[in-house]
């Protein structure tokens, strides 16, 4: 898969994912991609979230992987 491919779908996957994050306030922004890992800045009620890791292990990181299975990891740049 080529990185302009791999872009597409991390896009394609944080499009899924972004109606959950806003109707609880926040939202997610893609930062880059590095090798195998994507860089994102949670945004708004996200921020200052108690489960914002969990958030972003179990529904963005997986969610990414479902799209572009090479991807190890999902890193929250705040």
């Amino acid at each position: 898969m080529t990185a302009e491919e791999t872009q597409k779908n991390v896009e394609k996957a944080l499009d899924e994912i972004r109606p959950f994050l806003i109707s609880d306030g926040g939202n997610i922004k893609l930062l880059s991609i590095e090798e195998s890992i994507v860089k994102v800045q949670l945004e708004g009620a996200c921020t200052g979230c108690s489960v914002n890791q969990m958030t972003l292990k179990n529904g963005v990181e997986a969610t990414i992987k479902k799209y572009a299975p090479q991807i190890e990891e999902v890193i929250n740049v705040g």
